[in-house]
């Protein structure tokens, strides 16, 4: 098979990885980086860390408004999609570039496949929300991470090449787990386990809204635990730019430059706490039993709620003190998103669809 892989921000690269190296075991790839996510500590690190092959093609589109993003990607895209003439596509999760890559193939008559599909916050205000619907909607092989996912896109009358394969990133997660030194790691920060919190916040509604945002930096000021916050671009600028920098310097909170993966999970697993508003770190805290504060008032990761291991708070100052106060460590936790070997599955999946 020829596969084209479209990628572009840091929680693709994580779901890529696996799928790369047991994709061009037998098969050919190419590897399409839209620049999305373009700086080096949100983008080339991710991929000289987990192996991923350099982009074939890097579109450089670079940040902007949704529309403007999507838009300059999809002319892009279709020309390569064109020339290339793939057995299929694949696209990741629910960001702009998964949006246009989806499009550009439909309209293409390329066969696309989307890499954990079937997800569902059942909120259309978040524009992941309206990506995974269109792009699941003009799919034609359905990878999804669990049976809730399954069961959605049956709710929405998509049957047809579906596929229960399991979560991506618990494979790329397990195997950095399992092969970086946590505690030297956990040195160099200057921390020990169990002895600090681990902060993310990157989401429109969340960093460019001043009253949430400060929310936000109050709450971190009232935890017991001191705040590892590791700082999105477009959250320290706002930061700046609401007058909120100097309260999160006298809150004692430490801000990080963006993390590497290979040091994000071993900062996750030393954490108390997990306070984000990321999809994918909701999950990555679920899978080494880290209490999750989800700052969101809603989830497509339904199953880290209904276990207990993550609540959600929104960005209220007396919920996320609260929450992290009184987390009770659930005596279970199962393994709802596979068994760490998603993306052999996932090729497998493609292979019968086209033909190996």
């Amino acid at each position: 098979m020829r596969i084209v892989s479209i990628v572009g921000a840091r929680p693709q690269f994580v779901k890529a990885a696996p799928i790369c190296k047991a994709l061009r075991a037998e098969h050919e790839e190419v590897l399409v980086h839209s620049g999305q996510h373009y700086d080096h500590g949100m983008s080339e690190v991710f991929f000289e860390q987990l192996g991923i092959p350099a982009p074939d093609y890097n579109l450089a589109v670079g940040s902007g408004t949704h529309g403007r993003m999507t838009g300059e990607m999809l002319p892009l895209i279709e020309e390569l999609l064109s020339e290339l003439a793939p057995d299929a596509t694949i696209v990741y999760g629910d960001t702009n570039t998964t949006l246009a890559g989806a499009l550009a193939a439909a309209k293409l008559g390329v066969p696309l496949v989307h890499v954990e599909a079937g997800l569902r916050s059942f909120d259309r205000s978040m524009p992941e929300e309206v990506n995974r619907v269109v792009t699941d909607h003009v799919s034609d092989l359905l990878l999804c991470p669990t049976t809730t996912a399954v069961a959605n896109l049956a709710a929405e009358g998509v049957t047809d090449g579906v596929e229960l394969v399991g979560d991506v990133m618990l494979d790329t997660a397990r195997f950095f787990a399992e092969t970086a030194d946590g505690g030297s790691v956990l040195a160099s920060f200057g921390v020990e386990a169990g002895g600090y919190h681990l902060a993310t916040l990157h989401r429109a509604a969340n960093s460019d809204d001043p009253e949430r945002l400060a929310s936000v930096v109050r709450a971190f000021s009232r935890l017991e635990l001191p705040v590892l916050w590791a700082l999105h671009p477009r959250t320290a600028e706002n930061l700046e730019r609401f007058g909120l920098a100097a309260q999160v310097e006298a809150a004692g909170v430490r801000v990080l430059e963006p993390v590497p993966y290979m040091e994000t999970i071993a900062l996750l697993r030393g954490a108390a706490a997990l306070l984000t508003d990321s999809g994918g770190m909701q999950k990555e805290a679920y899978f080494f039993g880290v209490p999750c504060v989800t700052l969101r008032d809603t989830t497509e990761w339904v199953e880290t709620i209904q276990s207990g291991w993550n609540t959600l708070v929104g960005t209220d100052e007396d919920a996320i003190v609260a929450a992290v106060r009184d987390f009770v460590r659930p005596a279970e936790r199962p393994e709802f998103y596979g068994d760490g070997h998603a993306a052999v599955k996932a090729v497998a999946a493609m292979e019968r669809r086209y033909g190996g």
